[in-house]
């Protein structure tokens, strides 16, 4: 067996990503992915640029142009957080008798497309849970799924409205949600069947919702997106003052847990529904997502850990960062690879851009594919993401 067994598999391998880049996925579109056949390993750090903004300058008339346009381009260290490889191994006799039965190529299909989803919808939860834990606020109620009124679709408005106040970017806009608001949207607002009032047919057509765009949001369904528990805190109460715009707040005199991702209120500014970014386990120190207070909240005012509930996600895409990677593999003195790997190919999905690794290695009368990648998520602007609660 040499590098022809695994180029043989190249149009199964690639029908299987096609499968795959077609289902459910809804975060891992709708982010800003740094996507590489590079190599990478665990809790490696990559840093991620990031342009920052400049002051406008006069136009001044003068003979010279301004000294002006030097500009700072920051960077945002993203952590490779896992490194994973989904195992397929097949031996002389299990083969022999699906191939005799023509079956062989099918199961082989069925296999690297569950490789490849395990590792996509792996990458998705994890994208959720940076989303929702590195959040704003929040808008809605928990346990009772969005868009369940027929005809009124002002979730969505008062979750852009949260980005709108935040000073979000207007364009590249993402609503990711999760089922229950999905079954709402297909069932209740009849609006989006309306081609010719929401531009686009693919809803009432597929049920699609990709290309429905909805108070300047695109629309995803993500299956990663279900009921997150709360933290058990209860009674705490703020140790002295915090001002508009901080975002760590003191507690005091409670107990139990306050977990990043737990929508918080105070006495002092009820109308609010904070996300906790960084949480406790007892008396301490929490903090909420940018832009913070955005009142002053009083000393000894008692905090509020909202229900448990489900996170559907609004953002701007550079929000959210996944960086992707080919996992680690040891090289000789002069690059050349020192693993026992019989032939490593590279396969990139045309959808998504994410460049995936499959290796052959050879054993004893059987033989072992593994599908493999290393990647990290990140929330990188809490201001520019909001939770629509169900």
């Amino acid at each position: 067996m040499g590098s022809s067994t695994i180029t043989n598999l190249i149009p199964t391998i690639y029908e299987s990503l096609d499968i795959v880049s077609r289902e459910m996925v809804g975060m891992i579109p709708a982010v800003t992915k740094n996507s590489s056949a590079e190599r990478a390993a665990l809790n490696q750090t990559i840093l991620v640029p990031v342009t920052q903004p400049t002051t406008l300058i006069d136009n001044t008339p003068a003979v010279t142009s301004p000294d002006n346009g030097d500009h700072t381009v920051g960077n945002v260290s993203m952590t490779i957080s896992k490194s994973k490889s989904y195992p397929i191994r097949w031996n002389g006799e299990q083969q022999l008798g699906l191939r005799s039965a023509g079956t062989f190529n099918e199961i082989l299909l069925n296999q690297f497309s569950q490789a490849f989803r395990t590792i996509v919808n792996t990458m998705e939860t994890d994208l959720v849970n940076a989303g929702y834990q590195g959040a704003s606020r929040a808008y809605g109620t928990a346990g009772t799924a969005p868009f369940g009124t027929a005809g009124d679709l002002s979730d969505a408005a008062m979750v852009r409205k949260i980005l709108d106040d935040n000073g979000c970017p207007q364009s590249d806009l993402h609503l990711v949600l999760g089922s229950s608001a999905v079954a709402n949207l297909r069932g209740k607002q009849t609006i989006l069947l309306k081609a010719n009032e929401n531009g686009s047919d693919a809803f009432r057509r597929s049920g699609a919702i990709a290309e429905v765009p909805l108070d300047g949001f695109m629309l995803h369904n993500s299956n990663s997106i279900s009921q997150i528990t709360k933290g058990s805190g209860a009674s705490y109460v703020t140790s002295g003052s915090t001002a508009p715009g901080v975002k760590s707040i003191a507690l005091v005199t409670g107990t139990g847990t306050v977990n990043a991702g737990d929508v918080v209120t105070f006495a002092a500014d009820a109308n609010n529904k904070y996300v906790v970014n960084s949480g406790v386990a007892a008396p301490g120190t929490i903090t909420i997502g940018d832009p913070g207070a955005l009142v002053t909240i009083g000393t000894a005012n008692a905090m509020t850990v909202g229900n448990s509930y489900t996170p559907n996600l609004a953002f701007h895409r550079s929000a959210i960062q996944l960086v992707t990677r080919a996992p680690a593999r040891p090289l000789g003195p002069n690059g050349e690879p020192m693993d026992s790997a019989d032939d490593v190919l590279m396969v990139t999905d045309p959808i998504s851009g994410i460049t995936f690794e499959v290796a052959v290695y050879r054993q004893f009368k059987q033989m072992l594919f593994l599908v493999g990648l290393a990647w990290g998520a990140n929330a990188i602007k809490p201001n520019n993401i909001a939770i629509l609660q169900g």
